[in-house]
């Protein structure tokens, strides 16, 4: 990987060396490296170059990543901003025309150094992003590739001394970039785990692998409300329309209850086919068995409501059933091969009730142990001996999806 900084390479005025690089990349190597997340990472580098004499406004730092809705992840640094927020990209972005021919664009097509020097003047032509930079008072810029084992990171820096960055000004961020980069793979490694485990795993789910619960028996029995919801009459439907249109359907239902799930702070904890296990557990002292039943049956009227509301209507009936109870929540499975997941006679007892929601043609059905945390007067609706089960069990609903069936 090429650090050629075409012709524009530096200045002659740069007899006298203004700064020194070597006490930022002692405190890299020191405390640098130790901080928390990219975001503190990068506002504290930016500070240290500044605390140093290095003639600097901005800097940014992007790095790719491996996420379902988002490539790249920027953070940045500014001696006039306190805090700037970091900008996620969606996938796609290389092929949009706010990136075509852009800095960072021709960093990534040759893997090498960029540099624009900012007090000449710019063609109109030039990508906005440099003119806005020299609208803001920028007088030249450096963009950097970063190495990683299998990719590369971008740093760009940008300056408002005048007459920009001199020759001892960029052999120094360069230098530092080759103590920037294996740092910042260690950062970009942690948040492709994160970003993996919380698209598979849920938030919740996700932080316990990482912080270590990852060996088959790790468990702990826990109380939560349970909810599962399921597609009516997923395999009639199969049936009638192609395995794309299908699967199309699905994912905008997953949207759906997922979207309701996860607002109301449930997590989701497992796709089982057209189905959807979600928990709202009891963890901590600011939570009851009243708040996290109340949550999850938000959600789950969250969701029939936004079916009912969505352009184009949603293709698919569904049901939800909910549950209170202590399950047993953790690792389960073979010697090479487990699962994070929820298990228990309040887990069945919860999918047993979401299954008369077809039968009984209600869209929201829970028990009575449920119905009880509740603030709001729920509704009978059978009372039922679950397949499994020796006694009865009263299943409920909200009154607005009485139908009076008792």
């Amino acid at each position: 990987m090429s650090n050629h900084l075409n012709d524009q390479s530096g200045d002659a005025n740069d007899s006298n060396i203004a700064w020194q690089v070597e006490p930022v990349i002692n405190w890299l190597l020191s405390e640098g490296r130790l901080v928390s997340s990219i975001e503190e990472f990068t506002r504290n580098l930016g500070s240290a170059l500044h605390n140093a004499g290095a003639p600097l406004s901005r800097m940014r730092l992007s790095m790719r990543t491996l996420h379902p809705l988002v490539a790249a992840s920027t953070t940045a640094w500014s001696k006039d901003e306190a805090f700037i927020k970091p900008i996620e990209s969606t996938h796609g972005i290389e092929q949009r025309p706010s990136f075509l021919g852009s800095p960072f664009s021709i960093i990534i097509e040759t893997e090498s150094a960029y540099r624009k020097r900012l007090e000449e003047p710019l063609h109109k032509d030039e990508h906005t992003s440099l003119h806005e930079i020299k609208a803001g008072g920028g007088t030249d810029y450096l963009g950097l590739p970063l190495p990683f084992t299998e990719s590369f990171a971008i740093i760009a820096y940008t300056s408002d001394k005048p007459g920009g960055f001199d020759h001892s000004d960029i052999a120094q961020l360069t230098k530092l970039a080759t103590v920037i980069a294996p740092i910042a793979e260690v950062f970009s490694e942690k948040r492709v785990s994160k970003a993996i485990t919380q698209a598979y795993l849920g938030n919740r789910t996700g932080q316990r692998v990482l912080h270590g619960q990852i060996r088959r028996g790790d468990i702990e029995q826990i109380k939560a409300a349970i909810l599962m919801s399921d597609i009516r009459d997923w395999t009639g439907l199969n049936t009638r329309v192609s395995g794309e249109e299908a699967l199309a359907m699905a994912n905008r239902y997953f949207d759906v209850i997922c979207d309701a799930i996860e607002d109301n702070g449930g997590e989701i904890l497992k796709f089982i086919g057209d189905s959807v296990l979600a928990v709202f557990p009891l963890e901590d002292e600011t939570l009851d068995a009243s708040t996290v039943c109340e949550k999850a049956l938000a959600a789950a009227k969250q969701a029939v409501q936004l079916a009912n509301k969505i352009d184009p209507p949603l293709e698919v009936e569904f049901g939800v059933g909910m549950h209170f109870g202590q399950v047993h929540y953790g690792n389960i499975g073979s010697k090479s091969r487990i699962d994070f997941t929820v298990m228990g006679q309040a887990v069945n007892t919860t999918a047993r009730i979401e299954s008369l929601c077809s039968k009984l043609n209600t869209p929201i059905l829970f028990s009575d142990t449920f119905a009880n945390q509740l603030s709001e007067t729920s509704v009978q609706v059978t009372e039922e001996v679950l397949k499994g089960y020796e006694t009865s069990l009263k299943v409920m609903t909200s009154k607005e999806f009485d139908k009076g069936s008792v």
